[in-house]
């Protein structure tokens, strides 16, 4: 408290001296600007921990100092205390509603000017330790809300989070006759990958296809990995024509990739499935369809892309 920088708004050079020896003989380090104008020009250059703030000043008076300042968001958290010679209570209630902390009539004693002073600083110095809490627990829960609809592994959303994201889309197409589609990939013979090169090196590799994906979509779509060696995508106002030229995109990426611990290339199937489909009546429907379609893809050869409908799922149930 001792050490906070005071700034001090007074025209009159005799009261303001007088004022700064008080204040310096507490052990304050003393700013003083005799009109509103360098008042505001001093709080943005030297930014004080409160402002004693005279009503009576050359050009913009106090109480427009105050409002300006309380308007500022960056100084809108320092303490003000207004100092007048004014001693009536409009004038009072004037300044406290502009936004002044406190209100203290001249001539003031040395002494309640001081314990003014302290109370408006540790008023302030609890505010900013709330502020400082409050702020650290947001982003406590941000890190905790990121880490439950996050997969640990390759960054991508989870499965958790790939179901919100697919119930509102199918609403929204259900809703507007908007398409949506979805793209089921899976990484060929990973068992082998794991078998042969160890799990970290699996790990990996389901990384850097987590990668070539992210890089193979728009901000409007959304990652996820589904399981395993299994990802989902979600591609909003997409017909599946047009999903099939992306999966393409990402297979054509995965197979071209250079995966350094890897002998050969590493390739995924791919199952296309979308809106609308009067076979696909609800979210769980649509993810069975495209599970089938990367089924074909797989019994086809692999490698390979294959688009499903609901009127498949009714011939295969």
């Amino acid at each position: 408290m001792a050490k906070a920088k005071v700034l001090l708004v007074e025209d009159d050079p005799v009261q303001a001296n007088v004022t700064k020896k008080i204040l310096q003989a507490t052990g304050y380090d003393v700013l003083w600007s005799q009109d509103g104008i360098n008042a505001i020009k001093t709080v943005k250059m030297m930014k004080p921990d409160i402002i004693l703030l005279d009503v009576i000043l050359p050009g913009l008076d106090g109480y427009e100092v105050c409002r300006w300042l309380k308007l500022d968001e960056n100084a809108r958290g320092i303490p003000v205390i207004m100092l007048t010679i004014k001693k009536e209570l409009s004038d009072k209630i004037s300044g406290l509603q502009i936004g002044a902390d406190d209100y203290l009539p001249k001539p003031y004693d040395e002494l309640e000017l001081n314990a003014r002073i302290y109370a408006s600083l540790r008023t302030k110095a609890l505010q900013d330790e709330l502020r400082m809490k409050n702020k650290q627990l947001e982003e406590l829960l941000g890190k905790v809300e990121y880490m439950a609809i996050t997969d640990a592994l390759t960054g991508l959303y989870n499965r958790r989070r790939f179901h919100d994201v697919l119930s509102k889309e199918f609403e929204r197409s259900k809703r507007y006759a908007n398409p949506v589609s979805l793209i089921m990939l899976d990484i060929d013979h990973f068992k082998k990958v794991n078998d042969s090169y160890g799990h970290q090196t699996g790990d990996t590799v389901l990384r850097e296809v987590g990668n070539i994906i992210t890089a193979s979509i728009r901000e409007i779509d959304t990652a996820s990995r589904f399981g395993g060696e299994e990802f989902m995508v979600i591609l909003p106002s997409t017909e599946k024509e047009n999903a099939k030229v992306g999966a393409e995109r990402m297979r054509t990426a995965i197979a071209q990739h250079i995966f350094p611990e890897i002998e050969g290339p590493i390739t995924v199937s791919i199952g296309v499935a979308g809106l609308p489909d009067p076979g696909l009546a609800n979210e769980d429907r649509l993810v069975r369809c495209a599970d089938y379609a990367l089924y074909r893809a797989k019994q086809n050869g692999r490698n390979r892309i294959e688009i499903s409908t609901g009127r498949d799922l009714e011939r295969v149930s």
